[in-house]
């Protein structure tokens, strides 16, 4: 393409909405099937080049991206673009309202969670390299800038809403260099899409699914993809702001963050000339060290005291949903203690390992794929060092379960719980190799 301008950009969505019935899958020991579509899933693309490097971002509306689907959708986007596959970054924006997609370990003896549906799972591999190959396809020359939002009205630590968060949302606006029309906005939150809990039976992409709605309707055009990839969250979520778990209530919030993703877009400063760049690594993580079956036992009766005891004192629900989580926690830990003693857990690790590690530079900013689910800490020592720097969680696959701190280990939190890899080795592995490659700008 003869042109001017150096960047050059595209973007497409394809919606993998469900046309009948499914499983949502997101919280234990409940039969929910769908009883309709609230707001589309959708998988959307944007495609960058510098004309040298070329770059792919994909946001999925599901609440995990199996490595293997990963790894076969990139290979394919290769195939028809010639995008290198390292310079492809596939992420789920984590919803806990849309169908099944893998098999989680630690679910395997929940008699109410069935088998993932194929077809589904064929729909949102077809829907990933459908939106990469139009967003490839619809390239033209391009200016982009970036500016933060301020996300603090979604939600905060759910363990304590006065502990650690990141209220920052990096906002990416790509518009067209000549007519200056809009091509895309990529967004980073780093919260959980968790207000639509177990009563709901409605497939949704929950409040980042109706942020983009609100951006659409308001603000970009009903045909402008919003690209939206969810940050380490793995201890934070809106439990401690909702007002009830209710699509009004997802929509609240999803409009409040689309305002502010608006309020932010006033001071993009937009550039057509920026280097783009790609660094990627895999890491190995130590497994867990499991309790016996019947220490996990013990640990599964005192959480279902503790629980018991908060119901009966009538404690504040969010207290009450904290403890139940925990109550989940160990229920996994037990069906997690007993698939180590059985060889499962190693085996599983060998399906999520080696995990992929990616860094793709956008003039001053980094934008860095993690895989699986982390504890906000660990984003927050990257951004300490390098703060034009948004980590994406669930990127290029899961792991299985959470990486945590070892305050979150020593409490014996849900998400320590819920948990294949050791903490906080793991996370501390991640951040060490990320800072490694920052360093070789």
């Amino acid at each position: 393409m003869s042109s001017s301008y150096a960047l050059v950009a595209g973007a497409a969505a394809v919606d993998i909405s469900p046309t009948r019935s499914l499983f949502l899958f997101g919280y234990p020991n409940v039969e929910r099937n769908s009883t309709g579509v609230n707001d589309p899933l959708l998988c959307s693309a944007l495609y960058l080049s510098d004309g040298n490097v070329a770059q792919l971002f994909v946001a999925c509306d599901v609440i995990f991206v199996e490595r293997g689907l990963a790894l076969r959708a990139k290979a394919c986007i290769e195939r028809a673009t010639g995008i290198p596959a390292a310079h492809i970054l596939i992420s789920a924006t984590h919803t806990h309202s849309a169908p099944m997609t893998m098999t989680m370990l630690s679910n395997a003896a929940d008699p109410r969670v069935p088998a993932i549906d194929p077809a589904f799972v064929q729909t949102l591999e077809d829907g990933i390299v459908a939106a990469a190959v139009q967003a490839y396809e619809t390239k033209r020359p391009a200016e982009l800038g970036v500016a933060v939002a301020d996300a603090s009205a979604v939600g905060s630590n759910r363990l304590d809403p006065s502990g650690p968060s990141d209220p920052t949302a990096p906002v990416m606006s790509v518009r067209c260099a000549q007519s200056h029309a809009p091509i895309a906005v990529l967004l980073v939150c780093s919260m959980h899409p968790t207000v639509l809990r177990e009563t709901s039976t409605l497939v949704s992409g929950d409040f980042p699914g109706l942020a983009r709605k609100y951006l659409q309707e308001r603000t970009f055009g009903s045909k402008i993809p919003v690209i939206y990839h969810t940050g380490p969250c793995g201890n934070l979520s809106p439990r401690h702001v909702v007002r009830e778990n209710t699509v009004a209530e997802a929509t609240r919030l999803g409009y409040l963050l689309g305002a502010a993703v608006e309020a932010a877009m006033r001071s993009i400063e937009y550039s057509s000339t920026l280097r783009l760049s790609c660094r990627s690594d895999s890491l190995r993580f130590p497994l867990r060290k499991f309790p016996t079956v019947d220490a996990a036992d013990e640990l599964l009766h005192q959480a279902e005291a503790d629980f018991r005891q908060l119901q009966a004192a009538a404690a504040d629900p969010r207290t009450i949903r904290t403890a139940e989580c925990k109550l989940f926690g160990a229920e996994e830990t037990v069906a997690l203690s007993r698939a180590s003693e059985q060889g499962f857990v190693a085996q599983a690790a060998e399906e999520v390992l080696p995990a992929e590690l990616s860094i793709f530079q956008i003039g001053d900013w980094h934008y860095v794929g993690w895989p699986g689910e982390q504890f906000v800490e660990f984003s927050l020592e990257i951004k300490a060092r390098y703060p034009q720097c948004c980590i994406i969680s669930m990127a290029n696959g899961d792991l299985q379960g959470y990486l945590v701190t070892a305050d979150a280990v020593r409490d014996k939190t849900y998400e320590s719980l819920n948990a294949i890899f050791e903490s906080p080795a793991s996370g501390n592995l991640l951040v060490g190799r990320t800072l490694e490659l920052l360093s070789q700008n």
